[in-house]
């Protein structure tokens, strides 16, 4: 095929402006190893297509896909993305989004060198822990607070700290698995605990406790059950029941909060989820919760309770291996600060979005209905209205519970519906929605406000593309 001796040489194609103007900007060998890539998908398509095309055509041709080839690669794959769905803790969308505070502060202490593990005032070593420590404290009331890399990490600590080698009395019901096939029984097992069943799967009474309790066991351990819930013909044993029987026979009581919540959401009809402060009060020796859930902070396994426990625990060995970094603890130190002495409410987005009352998201829905039936062309969707919608709590925590939301709702034919649908999440940043029968529904209460212009143009590029460029 005459075409393919036309293809420019690689050396000829690096004397191009377009190639050295990336020259400029990168690694000569990254640029020389996409610049070969280039070359190669051309000559591939220029084979399948049989078309001749001049020498300048195919050096055009290379130089673009150069382009491209150089922006995915330098772009990363890691992106923002606007939540659609309404489901507040995606799991798969990153959990928690962080405050202002939280990335100020974060800024701040990764930008600079900081007093991670050095104490000011004495000039000696100091700890990483002490500087969430103290924080927990006054938030929590415990006597002391650790923090690991995330919840699991801190389960497995607290079990392998107290009960190695022995046993550990849980109810069988409370035997939980959350995403990424955690489980409680194989977190137990990694740890050297021994795991003791007790009652049933939907019925645990004290005496199911009180009558496994012997010389060998170590600890009473409680798992809130918040990724799921049990109705009907159930009994639970209360938190306050179990630490009375551990004080009773000198048995430390662990309970793990799995999303964990310093705010008393009853409020706003969300009752199902205990605040880490009243299981403080009700006298369990060690509580552990997420950092990323509920708290509203970066991903952290954290451990308040018992003074003398937490420094058995900072004793261990295994939390060297489980340990956060500076990121880590600047991001929840930030969070944590805005609980003491800011606004959570207004300034957490997880707390606000939770709080959010369903008139002001049919308002932001009817408004952007408005701009979308401007912005969209006749022809390019069947329908536009809102509608209220179901939103959920997400991250493990409310099962049951649903959070009355509104949505904007696009109607498309079922192949238009894929369509638009990828092409959202394929831009950046991207958008992902719900999809319901031949709808596309863009959830609000999980859409920061400021985005909601960027939605409209971005709904406008996927529709109707021609108009997007005008």
């Amino acid at each position: 095929m005459s075409s393919l001796r036309n293809i420019p040489s690689i050396d000829e194609m690096v004397e191009a402006k377009a190639v050295q103007d990336h020259l400029q900007r990168f690694n000569r060998d990254f640029v020389i190893a996409n610049l070969r890539q280039a070359v190669d998908d051309v000559r591939q398509k220029l084979r399948s297509s049989g078309e001749e095309s001049s020498r300048e055509y195919l050096g055009a041709c290379i130089a673009a896909r150069l382009d491209e080839l150089l922006l995915q690669a330098n772009r990363g794959t890691l992106q923002k993305v606007i939540n659609g769905t309404g489901v507040v803790l995606h799991t798969n969308l990153g959990r928690a989004p962080l405050g202002k505070r939280a990335l100020v502060y974060l800024q701040d202490m990764a930008r600079d060198y900081n007093n991670l593990e050095y104490d000011l005032e004495s000039g000696e070593r100091g700890s990483r822990y002490s500087h969430v420590g103290d924080l927990l404290v006054k938030l929590t009331g415990a006597e002391a607070g650790l923090v690991v890399n995330n919840n699991a990490a801190a389960v497995m600590l607290g079990l392998n700290t107290l009960a190695q080698g022995y046993e550990v009395i849980v109810s069988r019901g409370q035997l939980v698995e959350i995403g990424g096939a955690f489980r409680i029984p194989e977190v137990m097992k990694q740890s050297g605990a021994r795991l003791i069943e007790v009652g049933t799967t939907n019925r645990t009474y004290i005496s199911d406790y009180a009558n496994a309790i012997n010389e060998n066991t170590a600890l009473l351990f409680a798992a809130h059950t918040s990724n799921y819930k049990i109705v009907g013909f159930s009994a639970e044993v209360e938190l306050g029941e179990l630490v009375d029987l551990g004080r009773t026979r000198n048995i430390p009581v662990m309970q793990d909060l799995g999303s964990g919540i310093l705010i008393d959401l009853s409020e706003w009809g969300l009752k199902e989820e205990p605040t880490v402060q009243a299981s403080v009060n009700t006298g369990a020796d060690l509580i552990t919760f997420s950092g990323d859930k509920l708290l509203g902070g970066p991903q952290a396994g954290i451990i308040v309770g018992r003074k003398d426990y937490i420094e058995k625990m900072k004793k261990n060995h295994l939390t060297r291996a489980l340990r956060v970094d500076k990121m880590t603890i600047a991001a929840l130190e930030g969070t944590l600060l805005e609980y003491l002495s800011g606004d959570p409410l207004n300034n957490i987005p997880v707390l606000r979005m939770l709080v959010t009352e369903p008139e002001e998201l049919a308002s932001r829905a009817e408004a952007l209905k408005e701009a979308l039936q401007s912005a969209l062309a006749e022809e390019a969707v069947l329908a536009i209205k809102t509608t209220p919608t179901d939103d959920m709590v997400g991250g493990g925590a409310y099962p049951a519970y649903k959070l009355p939301g509104f949505a904007v709702q696009l109607f498309f034919a079922q192949r238009r519906l894929n369509t638009i649908a990828q092409t959202l999440r394929s831009m950046e940043p991207a958008l992902v929605a719900r999809i319901q029968e031949d709808s596309l529904l863009i959830s609000l209460r999980t859409v920061d406000p400021r985005d909601d212009a960027l939605v409209i143009n971005m709904l406008a590029a996927a529709c109707n593309p021609n108009r997007a460029e005008e």
